[in-house]
């Protein structure tokens, strides 16, 4: 039986508040807090995020305490060895870790919620879970998908699975950026099965031995922010693996990689509303202190106008992440599609955020900590959090990415607003946040009747004008997050009605102005532009500046065969 889905209506055009409300409990017993409790204490005696940030690593006996706090296995059921407790409680988690350093809630998040755990729970067999997931507990995974030449774009995979004639196969390729990937255990490896008379190939998941011959880091990976990030590439050489590590049949590794990433996508709306949260601490504080013209800033209406921003928006990001994290755990909804907008809503307004509070700061928040704390003044990481959210919108499927898999969804389901239907008034238990809500479903039906002209108009080719569908998902994502934020406002109440009020004032502006730009754009001559671009038309424009890039091509090549050069892979003690 199909489970209704919230973020399914409103893409149809009717907001079923009723589905999120009543809210279900948090499901934090007292097995979860006293973890929470733990892991709260060890992050804040023992985690010295500037040491992480500056020899970009983390400590050994930083991930062994994680490990021993139970923390590589906090949804894993207990019958496994795991702490067996709920996902808002592992969304809290990765909250509090984000907040002491942020490769520490990748560390966590690419083991369990992309790693080994999760496709095994939903794929695998019992024997595949008797044998791997107690391993879990204490062991490290990492999910190894994009290649080279892969972003976005799965069926570009170059990396094989030969079947060897006796049941097993034969792994080769080269996989990019796999997060956990240079001291990971286990590997989870998507590669190309070659279809056969035994069996209709096409892409598989695979259960790897990182130290298995044949398995090979070849380089460390080092980026902008996410100092510590343990991410690199992977070399597969002749890597024999037997059929007993393949997850699900072959050909299904497709879906085991987007199941996998939509529970993923959870962890970062929880660790971009743990940013918010830190940033609105940090607004306040700052702006109280801070004085020009004989008033502290915050007094002022250009920094006042950031700090409601910044607070209205954490509220909702919380609001967010507890919504979607609870009904997730309840498992009544299918939260598929809330987990896609939720992740692009958050990584988008988390940056935002971000970027408001660094000109809160003016120029101490473009001043690294260090160099602050060594002048003799108080060092605040605004620099280093907005290095480490950048990467959000790109990651776990970029924002442009997410707008075309949510509008094409929406396209594909040709349901629609039911005949005669109106959008159906809120309960009146709402209060000053009904009328929020009023408006949200209004401008929900509204939505859904833009898709409908965007396909009389464009026919099949409406699913290629992607700015067009981007716009719809994003005021989709909006209207999402306010009734979100009403629904977690009513069961908090006091003072968390003003923040969501608050919060859909300023939602409604954003939706107005993303529905004027609907039928009211450039985009037909930003796209002929474009063109012109990327035909030469315009290389004139590029000359009188240096280009200070090391020479390379674009795209690496990979190059099939052995690794050439020394194993990076290192095992942390466990």
């Amino acid at each position: 039986m199909t489970r209704p889905s919230f973020g399914s209506e409103l893409l149809r055009g009717r907001l079923r508040v009723d589905l999120l409300d009543p809210l279900p409990d948090a499901g934090l017993d007292a097995d979860a807090e006293a973890f929470l409790a733990r892991l709260r204490a060890f992050c804040t005696d023992k985690v010295d995020g500037r040491l992480i940030e500056r020899e970009d690593r983390i400590p050994d006996e930083v991930v062994d305490g994680l490990r021993d706090l139970g923390a590589f296995a906090i949804k894993l059921p207990r019958e496994y060895g795991g702490l067996g407790l709920s996902g808002v409680c592992y969304h809290r988690a990765l909250m509090i870790v984000s907040t002491a350093h942020s490769s520490l809630g990748e560390l966590l998040g690419a083991h369990q919620a992309i790693g080994l755990i999760q496709p095994l729970r939903l794929f695998g067999t019992d024997a595949q879970k008797r044998e791997l997931l107690p391993r879990c507990v204490r062991e490290l995974s990492a999910f190894a998908l994009t290649e080279p030449d892969i972003g976005n774009d799965p069926f570009r995979m170059r990396t094989t699975a030969t079947p060897t004639g006796d049941g097993g196969y034969r792994l080769d390729g080269v996989k990019l950026w796999t997060t956990n990937g240079t001291i990971a255990h286990l590997i989870v490896v998507m590669a190309l099965v070659p279809p056969s008379e035994s069996g209709p190939g096409g892409m598989s998941a695979f259960v790897v031995e990182a130290d298995a011959p044949g398995v090979t880091v070849e380089h460390r990976s080092s980026f902008l922010g996410l100092r510590g990030l343990e991410n690199g590439v992977v070399r597969l050489h002749r890597v024999v693996v037997p059929a007993s590590r393949r997850i699900g049949p072959e050909g299904q590794g497709l879906q085991v990689a987007l199941a996998a990433q939509d529970t993923g996508r959870l962890s970062m709306p929880a660790v971009c509303a743990a940013a918010a949260k830190w940033s609105l601490k940090i607004a306040r504080e700052w702006s109280g202190v801070r004085v020009q013209w004989d008033r502290p800033i915050g007094e002022h209406e250009a920094v006042a106008g950031k700090i409601a921003y910044i607070a209205a928006t954490a509220f909702a990001l919380e609001a967010m992440v507890e919504v979607s994290g609870r009904h997730a755990d309840a498992g009544v909804l299918d939260t598929h599609t809330e987990a896609e907008l939720a992740k692009l809503f958050a990584s988008e307004q988390a940056w935002r955020i971000v970027d408001e509070l660094m000109q809160i700061r003016g120029g101490r928040g473009y001043e690294t900590a260090e160099s602050a704390a060594a002048r003799g003044e108080r060092g605040v990481p605004v620099e280093q959090l907005f290095r480490d959210l950048r990467i959000g919108r790109i990651f776990d499927g970029s924002s442009e990415a997410l707008r075309v898999f949510v509008g094409t969804d929406a396209l594909a389901d040709e349901e629609g607003p039911s005949e005669g239907s109106a959008p159906s008034a809120p309960p009146p238990d709402f209060g000053v946040l009904a009328g929020h809500l009023s408006s949200a479903a209004a401008t929900c039906a509204e939505l859904a009747r833009h898709l409908d002209r965007g396909r009389e108009r464009w026919g099949e080719a409406v699913a290629e004008r992607q700015l067009f569908l981007g716009r719809v998902v994003d005021v989709a994502a909006e209207l999402y997050v306010m009734t979100a934020a009403c629904v977690y406002a009513r069961a908090l109440g006091g003072t968390a009605v003003e923040l969501a009020d608050a919060f859909c004032r300023q939602s409604r502006q954003r939706v107005a102005e993303l529905c004027r730009g609907l039928w009211a754009n450039t985009d037909a001559d930003d796209v002929a532009v474009a063109r012109r671009v990327l035909d030469g038309s315009f290389t004139w424009l590029e000359e009188g500046v240096l280009d200070a890039s090391i020479e390379g091509p674009w795209i690496a090549e990979p190059v099939p065969g052995p690794a050439s050069g020394p194993n990076l892979h290192r095992t942390i003690r466990r």
